[in-house]
């Protein structure tokens, strides 16, 4: 009987500690990332509960008292969206302090902090969930899409939110000329524009001439921000099409302007406190102040839970400093409640140091760039002699294995990087372990066989080799050090190429002058940091030699150009450049899952293969500085542009955690 009762006991205990350990997987997995429901009745499905209450901000429901608010109930759109907190129901409240270097930084509000777009990618980036829409239908395969919208959505002054803040937006700013000189090459498809239309006050529908099959992945990303960010009601006033030209021009006179649409572009953008926007906090007090400030959107159109409007923190504020240095200073003093952005990670030791002083936690999140500095030589070189070489493929290839990634990690990169080849991060659905070792080990015999090999065998008295014009073989890297220890990088670089006699020149310059040099084809070879390699195809700038770009990636223009226009401008590429070129209008087109991945792949394999542009090491961590009391922010996530980051993590469900 004793041994029974011993065997019952124990065996108890350990289905108890089973449990635990269960429940404690169960708790580590929720808290991986914020999970959204697309309405009320959608939770209740999923989960059993009800929110039948809704609540709201002290601040807010004083306003409510006064009568300077409606109730939160009329506030808040028939359906509004569910965001289940990270770790826990927050508490209101708040400041969220964090330091922009430049008046320009802080434009992030309308982006990265505030991510509103018709649809947006899930916390995790791996598919495209509902928000402004509550549902989409595709027809026509995949020529027209459908967007339903939310209900009951205001601007942060009230007014309703409808489809005709997206007609607006698309008739009188997009087709107009003065505001919108190019029609945006995201929004059309075989070089046609697509329309958009209006079915009610709460459905819009765009179309298309031909099938677009990246519409719905290009939607959730940055290129369509600006859908949601044109109400209608108050930029009629500075429009040409409803105020009198005599009065428009007298207005922007007034305002320092000297033409309407600078008057317009003024009154749209993030750093007018009076234009209206559905984010979770609005610019309250602009620049030129030091210290600008945001303060939550009375009547956003999300809650929590537990039924409460969100989002948590009352307001942010952006201290403008001097440069990225004092940024990061005021982060190891604890002035920083959580950031990101310009934080440097090879001050990661200083910061793990500071933790304790600074009352702040580290984190690390998954950056999306495959190379930190990416080498991007001249294809279409105006020396002709140097781009017959930047056009040879063994040339590049010897470029590439004269490197040795493994001392520029240690040195440059303390270590915390990867050394590899130009490539997708492992987290992409297009990854191959074969395409970031492309060509990537350190192998100086090889590239001084491959140099040799392509004529280059003769030396001038100092040792470098000679072009075939007699000349000798000198490269430039130009740079503007901005996104990471680029002078480290270049500076070993030079001795590597130098090793193999390729004479190796520096040129560090302004971010401004790099890109006007960049964008007009004078560099030998740019550096360059390779992000957007978590979802590459939604702008693949790195993967198609020449596509232009804001930013200063184009090493190919004429090959472009000849693409783009049939062969009427421009020069006509190599074999492969049109191959990838091809391959990727039919990712952009095909609705096929599948067939876009077996795409998206051969551009990979293509890439890989010809070396275009050449990594050196990648997918290094982004530091995150996080305040202990700073809650519901994620131990890791994809830190990406086109994944808007923070905004993928819900910033509105932030929140000070008071003991």
């Amino acid at each position: 009987m004793r041994v029974c009762r011993y065997f019952l006991i124990t065996l108890l205990i350990l289905s108890l500690v089973s449990l635990a350990f269960i429940n404690l997987a169960v708790a580590q997995q929720k808290a991986t990332s914020v999970i959204v429901y697309n309405n009320i009745q959608d939770y209740q499905k999923a989960t059993g509960k009800k929110i039948d209450k809704f609540n709201e901000a002290p601040m807010l429901a004083d306003l409510v008292k006064q009568g300077k608010l409606p109730p939160v109930e009329q506030r808040l759109p028939k359906e509004p969206l569910v965001v289940a907190p990270l770790e826990e129901i927050g508490q209101y409240g708040g400041t969220w302090r964090r330091a922009a270097v430049g008046v320009s930084d802080v434009g992030i509000i309308n982006s990265r902090i505030t991510y509103e777009n018709l649809v947006r990618w899930s916390a995790d980036g791996k598919k495209v969930v509902p928000n402004v829409a509550t549902k989409w239908k595709i027809e026509d395969g995949g020529k027209t899409f459908t967007f339903y919208l939310r209900k009951g959505i205001k601007w942060s002054d009230g007014q309703p939110f409808t489809a005709e803040d997206i007609v607006f937006w698309y008739k009188e700013v997009l087709l107009n000329k003065d505001l919108t000189p190019t029609f945006p090459t995201w929004l059309t498809v075989d070089g046609k524009p697509g329309k958009v239309e209006k079915v009610d006050d709460y459905t819009i529908r765009f179309k298309f001439d031909a099938p677009y099959g990246l519409f719905m992945q290009i939607l959730a990303g940055p290129n369509a921000l600006g859908i949601t960010q044109y109400p209608a009601h108050y930029l009629k006033q500075f429009h040409i099409n409803y105020t009198p030209k005599e009065k428009l021009e007298a207005m922007a006179k007034e305002a320092g302007f000297q033409l309407w649409h600078q008057l317009f572009s003024n009154k749209q953008s993030w750093q007018n406190p009076d234009c209206p926007r559905i984010w979770a906090w609005v610019i309250t007090t602009p620049p030129p102040s030091n210290i600008v400030i945001a303060t939550r959107n009375p009547y956003y159109w999300k809650i929590d839970t537990a039924g409460n409007q969100l989002p948590y923190i009352d307001k942010i504020r952006f201290d403008i400093v001097e440069n990225v240095e004092v940024l990061n200073m005021k982060a190891m003093a604890g002035e920083i409640d959580m950031q990101f952005r310009h934080i440097v990670w090879t001050n990661y030791t200083l910061f793990m140091e500071n933790r304790e002083k600074g009352n702040y936690r580290v984190l690390k999140w998954t950056s999306a760039e495959g190379s930190n500095a990416l080498l991007m030589p001249n294809l279409n070189h105006k020396d002709p002699v140097l781009r017959k070489l930047f056009e040879n493929l063994d040339f590049r290839r010897a470029l590439s294995l004269a490197i040795n990634r493994d001392e520029i990690n240690q040195i440059a990169y303390l270590g915390m990087g990867k050394p590899r080849q130009a490539a997708v991060i492992p987290q992409c659905p297009y990854y191959k372990p074969e395409y970031e070792k492309a060509y990537a080990e350190y192998n100086p015999a090889k590239a001084n066989q491959l140099l040799d090999k392509i004529g280059l065998t003769k030396r001038d008295k100092d040792g470098f080799r000679l072009r075939p014009d007699g000349k000798t073989l000198t490269v430039t890297i130009e740079y503007a050090p901005i996104f990471g220890p680029w002078t480290d990088v270049v500076t070993m670089v030079k001795k590597y190429w130098e090793s193999v006699g390729i004479k190796t020149l520096l040129k560090e310059e302004s971010r401004d002058l790099f890109t006007t040099r960049a964008q007009a084809g004078e560099l030998d070879i740019g550096i360059w940091t390779m992000d957007r390699c978590f979802t590459p195809l939604v702008e693949p700038l790195y993967w198609l030699p020449g596509m232009p770009s804001g930013t200063p990636p184009n090493n190919a223009n004429e090959y472009w150009r000849w693409y783009r226009t049939g062969g009427k401008e421009g020069e006509k590429p190599p074999e492969d450049i049109v191959k990838v070129y091809q391959l990727y209008d039919k990712a952009k087109s095909t609705t096929n899952e599948t067939a876009r991945t077996n795409y998206a792949h051969e551009i990979m394999r293509l890439n890989a293969k010809n070396l275009w542009v050449i990594g050196i090491v990648g997918v290094l961590p982004q530091i995150v500085i996080v305040k202990n009391n700073f809650r519901n922010v994620p131990e890791d996530a994809i830190q990406d542009w086109l994944q808007l980051t923070e905004g993928n993590t819900y910033p509105e469900q932030y929140f000070f955690k008071i003991k």
